[in-house]
């Protein structure tokens, strides 16, 4: 990346390992805003590379691209942060509660799995006793 911290589409898709396309649809939706230069090429900043950032570590902590978008917005409207914060910690806690959930799930899973695992190997060992 280049030291006076604007980049051209190709290089933060490089950078982030992802497609031109991508970026696009990011800015389609929302979530950046790079100005454009005389020819009409985005110019992107560290606001925008900070921005792909915070999308890319929303998405990987499965938040929907509404919500990154509403979390990145609110610090727009209040600079402070404290709002964009409110907001996060409200949709971290409701993922903290769907991740406990399917927690729950696979450990049930996991146990009917065992308990098969077990039956069927007993009755393994019934049929080779058998022979």
């Amino acid at each position: 990346m280049k030291n006076d911290e604007t980049y051209s589409i190709s290089e933060l898709a490089t950078y982030f390992g992802i497609t031109t396309r991508a970026i696009r649809y990011y800015e389609e939706i929302g979530l950046l805003h790079p100005p454009r230069s005389e020819g009409g090429q985005r110019i992107f900043s560290k606001r925008e590379r900070i921005r792909l950032e915070l999308v890319f570590r929303g998405k990987k902590y499965g938040f929907r691209l509404e919500e990154i978008r509403e979390m990145i917005q609110l610090f727009d409207l209040d600079p402070s942060g404290k709002k964009q914060l409110q907001k996060t910690i409200e949709y971290g806690q409701g993922k903290i509660e769907e991740v406990s959930s399917r927690i729950d799930d696979l450990t049930l899973l996991r146990t009917e799995m065992e308990n098969l695992i077990v039956d069927f190997q007993t009755k393994l060992n019934k049929l080779e006793s058998d022979d």
